[in-house]
């Protein structure tokens, strides 16, 4: 048998291993897809897709951010109030909201008020096209504006919260760009850290770096030991897109991490869950709080 036709059969025994391996996820997605919990889950799910919909028109003519020039306690409520001056560094420490692919800082809304609400200040969004081919090169991108935002109001640290892909680029960012020096805390809402077998069912280029086996996962699996921010992963047991549903948990030993189980809600609504969001403002409201693991 020539070198051509063993190289063939190899490359076609690997297609049909990774078809049979994410059917096989699809068909354990289906057997439990009609629990109470799936159920409930779906419906939630449904209703702020809709929401979400209606709001992503938005997301296209402008771009989200909010800022305050001086730390204040004028016009703040009391749970404002008690932000800053229970942590001022905390509370002027200025977040960056990175969202999924195809989707736009809409995603954000309700967190976004949450956290304005509980005293947070300076709140910005990082915005990539849904064309995007690379994770790579759209967490350079990142490191850029994460430096823009620094300057502008003369911080040495950042937080970023990221859903889906958008804390995939944040990982990328903080671990193999040098973020760690600007990231004090990255949190991840239905991240595919370790992959995802349900992108083998597209051939997209950056649908392909989200699979399993793809270099992107070797490289995040490699060693990352001065590594310095805290990372805290969100992830749904009836997440749709990350299959199984514990790839979205970080399992790096390098990693300062905790993973956070949440119970009966949906990939898209994890943005906008309120106990999601109250976790988050807790974790972001304690900096120095480092036994996240």
């Amino acid at each position: 048998m020539s070198a051509e036709a063993v190289d063939e059969g190899f490359s076609t025994g690997a297609v049909r291993s990774g078809l049979r391996e994410a059917l096989e996820g699809l068909r354990y997605g289906a057997r439990s897809a009609l629990s109470p919990r799936v159920l409930q889950g779906a419906a939630v799910e449904i209703g702020w897709l809709t929401t979400h919909l209606a709001m992503y028109p938005l997301g296209l003519v402008g771009r989200a951010g909010s800022r305050a020039d001086r730390l204040s306690l004028d016009g703040l409520t009391p749970a404002q109030r008690s932000l800053l001056v229970g942590d001022v560094r905390a509370a002027g420490t200025p977040i960056l909201l990175a969202h999924g692919i195809v989707d736009n800082h809409t995603v954000f809304t309700l967190m976004r008020r949450q956290l304005l609400r509980r005293g947070f200040t300076r709140i910005h969004t990082f915005s990539y096209s849904p064309l995007t081919l690379d994770v790579r090169s759209t967490a350079e991108r990142m490191a850029a504006e994460v430096e823009a935002l620094c300057e502008e109001y003369g911080s040495d640290q950042i937080h970023i919260v990221g859903h889906s892909l958008g804390g995939l680029i944040a990982r990328y960012y903080v671990q193999r760009l040098g973020g760690d020096e600007r990231v004090h805390t990255c949190v991840t809402l239905g991240t595919p850290h370790q992959g995802t077998v349900a992108a083998r069912l597209l051939p997209w280029p950056l649908v392909k770096q989200l699979r399993p086996e793809s270099d992107l996962m070797d490289e995040l699996a490699e060693p990352a030991p001065d590594c310095r921010t805290r990372f805290v992963a969100f992830y749904s047991d009836v997440d749709q897109l990350i299959v199984p549903q514990r790839r979205a948990r970080i399992a790096h030993p390098d990693l300062i991490a905790r993973n956070v189980r949440i119970r009966g809600v949906g990939h898209l609504s994890l943005p906008f869950h309120g106990d999601v969001v109250h976790q988050i403002s807790g974790v972001l409201a304690h900096l120095d709080d480092e036994q996240v693991a």
